[in-house]
C-alpha cells in the first residue's frame, strides 16, 4: 500500500511539472508563441548597393615563398608600409587617393589575423568596398576565407554610416590580392558550392587561373578577371576590373582595361600586358 501511495505521488508531481512547463511555453493567455525562424538570411539595411569584399595577403618575405622585396615593404606584420597595402599601388593607399572613391573608415584588428580593415564608398555609384589586410604569415587563411566568400558562405555584417551591410559571402564581388600561396600549399577545406547567384571574382596573383581554378570551380563562382602568368598584384588592375564591372562591361573589355592600366603602371607593352590577364574558365 505504501509503495502505491509513493508511486501515485510521483505521478502527480511529474504531471504538475508538465503543466507548469506547458504554461511557460504557452505564455500569457495560453497561446503558444511562434518559434523564431531558424537560419534567417542576413539582409542589408539599405538595398541596391553593389558590395565588393577584397582579401589582401600582405607581402611577407619571411613567411611566403616569394623573391624577397626590400624589407620595408615586405614585412607582413606591418600593414602601413606593406607593398600590397600602404605603398602607392597598395589597396589602402591607391583607393584612398582615387577620385572615384571616398574612404569612410580604417579599422585596426577587426578580426583575428586581420591587421586593418578599410571601407570605401563610390562617389557617384551605389557601391561599397570592404578590404581586409591579413597578416602575411596567415596567407593560407586569407585564401581560404576568400574561397569561402566566393561560395556564398560566411556572410558578415558590417556597419557603414550607421547602417548594416552584408559582406563576406553576402558580397557581389570577391577580390584577392597577394602572392599565389597555392604554388606552395593546397587547401584542405570543405567547399559548399554556391546555390544562388554566382559571385564574380577578381584574383590578382601569379598564374591564378591555373592554381585557383579547382577551388573557384568548386565554389561555383565566376572568374571575371584573373591571370595566366607571373605578375605584380598592385591594385590599379583591381580598380580597372571594378570600374568595368560597375557599368556591366563585357568580360573581354574588362580584361583589355586591365591590360591597358597594367601596361601604363608597369612600363611594359600593351601586347605583353595582354598575355597576363584572362577571364572565365
Amino acid at each position: 500500500m505504501q509503495r502505491n501511495i509513493v508511486t501515485f505521488l510521483i505521478v502527480l508531481a511529474v504531471a504538475a511539472l508538465v503543466i507548469v512547463a506547458a504554461r511557460k511555453v504557452a505564455g500569457p493567455g495560453g497561446m503558444t508563441p511562434v518559434a523564431a525562424p531558424v537560419n534567417v538570411p542576413l539582409v542589408d539595411d539599405v538595398s541596391g548597393y553593389q558590395k565588393i569584399h577584397v582579401f589582401v595577403a600582405l607581402c611577407d618575405n619571411a613567411h611566403q615563398g616569394i623573391i624577397p622585396v626590400p624589407a620595408g615593404i615586405g614585412n607582413g606584420q606591418d600593414a602601413a608600409s606593406n607593398l600590397y597595402w600602404g605603398c602607392d599601388g597598395g589597396m589602402k593607399t591607391f583607393f584612398s587617393k582615387s577620385p572615384d572613391w571616398k574612404r569612410l573608415a580604417a579599422i585596426p584588428n577587426p578580426k583575428e589575423h586581420i591587421l586593418e580593415r578599410v571601407i570605401f564608398k563610390h562617389n557617384t555609384k551605389k557601391a561599397l568596398i570592404v578590404a581586409d589586410a591579413y597578416d602575411g604569415e596567415y596567407i593560407k587563411q586569407t585564401i581560404m576565407d576568400m574561397v569561402t566568400a566566393s561560395s556564398g558562405q560566411a556572410a558578415e555584417k558590417v556597419a557603414i554610416e550607421g547602417k548594416n551591410y552584408i559582406f563576406g559571402g553576402g558580397s557581389d564581388m570577391i577580390g584577392y590580392v597577394g602572392h599565389d600561396g597555392l604554388m606552395e600549399f593546397q587547401l584542405d577545406m570543405k567547399i559548399t558550392p554556391n546555390s544562388g547567384k554566382k559571385k564574380d571574382v577578381v584574383i590578382l596573383s601569379c598564374t591564378s587561373s591555373v592554381y585557383f581554378r579547382p577551388y573557384i570551380e568548386r565554389a561555383n563562382a565566376n572568374p571575371l578577371l584573373w591571370t595566366k602568368s607571373l605578375m605584380c598584384p598592385e591594385v590599379y588592375t583591381l580598380k580597372a576590373g571594378i570600374d568595368g564591372w560597375l557599368v556591366n562591361a563585357t568580360p573581354a573589355s574588362i580584361v583589355e582595361s586591365a591590360a591597358q592600366v597594367y601596361s601604363k603602371h608597369q612600363g611594359c607593352s600593351v601586347r605583353g600586358a595582354r598575355t597576363v590577364f584572362t577571364t572565365g574558365f
